[in-house]
């Protein structure tokens, strides 16, 4: 081998190893919005103190706040509402979960004149306290969402808020 072959190919290398060590953080940088949202559903499996289970009577509905802190890719927005959540507690002390976005069109759904239904103004829309359509505009029952209460002598209420496709009979979440 020549000196000058052994110089262009030491150069290619050099010159690879070189890109190489400069994508690799750039790649890490592309990717970490993407791995860092994996990370934190997996570590809090989503799951969003709402309220104390003393903070509600049995068979009364009660609207909570979601409130979230927002990424959208390297931005992170500070905490806003994001949504709303009714919670039902039962007698027995389990709590039901509904969201309160209306799986027809959209619209905020609150709580009937009687107390004891769900409307919905923007197309006249009811549901019972079980989430079940009480009428045929809507294509399904209310959105549940998935409910843990926490053990103790104070129990703490977490909802698992996500949205879901509005317009459809079948129950898909986005996203």
């Amino acid at each position: 081998m020549q000196r000058r072959e052994f110089h262009r190919i030491g150069t290619v290398l050099l010159g690879a190893a070189m890109g190489l060590v400069l994508a690799v953080p750039g790649v890490a940088y592309v990717l970490s919005p993407v791995l860092r949202d994996r990370r934190k559903s997996k570590e809090t499996g989503g799951f969003q103190p709402l309220a104390r289970l003393h903070d509600l009577e049995p068979d009364r509905p009660k609207s909570f706040p979601v409130i979230e802190e927002r990424r959208d890719a390297w931005v992170l927005y500070p905490r806003e509402p994001v949504g709303s959540v009714w919670l039902i507690r039962q007698k027995d002390d389990s709590v039901l979960a509904f969201s309160a976005e209306c799986p027809h069109l959209g619209c905020a759904v609150g709580l009937g004149p009687d107390g004891r239904s769900f409307f919905c103004p923007c197309h006249t829309s009811s549901f019972d306290l079980s989430g079940k359509k009480t009428n045929a505009v809507p294509p399904r029952g209310m959105d549940a969402l998935d409910v843990e209460v926490s053990k103790g002598p104070d129990p703490m209420v977490s909802v698992r808020f996500q949205r879901f496709r509005i317009g459809t009979e079948e129950r898909k979440p986005l996203g």
